[in-house]
């Protein structure tokens, strides 16, 4: 994620990591050819490009704006919710914390590496990765690779633990009944965050705009060529950055839980939580948090 409060100057200008022109870069190269070709052709052949006009590129060029700005919405409401999903698991997991702070610190320390364990787990289940090695070194070694969902197997675990503290008197009915709360919160977390990563937006919505975008791109620069000459190439450019950036950063946002440079921290989020679990338990030896690396927190 990138965390530049407000783009300077320099950015404006300069700045590639971090922006969307990288992805889209030779897409533009492509149309700074074809708005090319388009003025040749106009020059040597004027009477090809005679009846094409540039008016209704200007009603497609407003309702392909309109229709590319809901898509947008529409991505980036999956990306604030997974942030506000995160930020949750972080209020469940003080919570959690501070419920327990009464446990001698023996009970109360496998149950909080539990959920640094589980936080790993679903950190890694949303990016792909190894979950059953991501929890591996928070529950003393036990191996969650048998498990369809080794993340909410973890959790369930945490929930297991609390069930045998009552059993053992350790803590009271009602005591248990409240450590539930944010262990429930916890499953909720993980549902919403499954729901986002496993459900992209309708195909045949993001196929109808990237037809549309490519066509009116790609048919601009002839309605332009006649009218704008050699102007043409630098028009067209800052047409198609518009919309293929738009296209391409919603395409970054519709899965904000990857590891683009728009996406989700989701690497800081998990050492968070694990450095503050970590010094809840009494241990001093405490990971640094992550900090940014060009301006990109990830």
């Amino acid at each position: 994620m990138i965390v530049l409060r407000r783009p300077t100057l320099w950015d404006i200008l300069f700045r590639v990591r971090g922006s969307i022109i990288g992805s889209i870069a030779p897409r533009l190269a492509a149309m700074l050819l074809i708005a090319s070709a388009a003025v040749l052709l106009a020059a040597r052949t004027p009477a090809i490009l005679t009846q094409l006009g540039a008016i209704p590129f200007t009603l497609i060029g407003l309702a392909l704006s309109i229709f590319m700005s809901f898509r947008n919405n529409a991505c980036y409401d999956r990306w604030w919710e997974g942030r506000k999903l995160w930020g949750q698991l972080i209020i469940e997991v003080r919570t959690f914390a501070r419920q327990t702070a009464h446990l001698a610190p023996e009970i109360r320390t496998p149950l909080l590496m539990g959920l640094v364990g589980f936080s790993h787990g679903l950190a890694a289940r949303l990016r792909g990765k190894p979950e059953a090695a991501a929890i591996l070194p928070w529950f003393d070694g036990k191996d969650w690779a048998d498990q369809p969902n080794p993340t909410d197997a973890a959790l369930r675990s945490v929930g297991r633990t609390c069930s045998r503290l009552v059993q053992d008197g350790h803590i009271s009915d009602i005591r248990y009944s409240v450590l539930e709360q944010p262990l429930t919160g916890l499953a909720q977390v993980q549902a919403g965050c499954e729901r986002i990563k496993a459900t992209p937006l309708p195909y045949a919505y993001s196929l109808l705009l990237h037809r549309t975008a490519y066509t009116f791109c790609l048919l601009l620069p002839f309605a332009l060529a006649q009218s704008l000459g050699w102007w043409t190439p630098l028009v067209v450019l800052v047409v198609c950055y518009t919309f293929f950036g738009l296209d391409a950063l919603g395409d970054e946002m519709e899965d904000p839980f990857g590891q683009e440079t728009n996406d989700l921290p989701l690497d800081a989020l998990v050492r968070t939580v694990e450095r503050e679990l970590l010094a809840a338990v009494g241990r001093t030896d405490l990971p640094p948090p992550l900090l940014p690396k060009d301006a990109v927190l990830l």
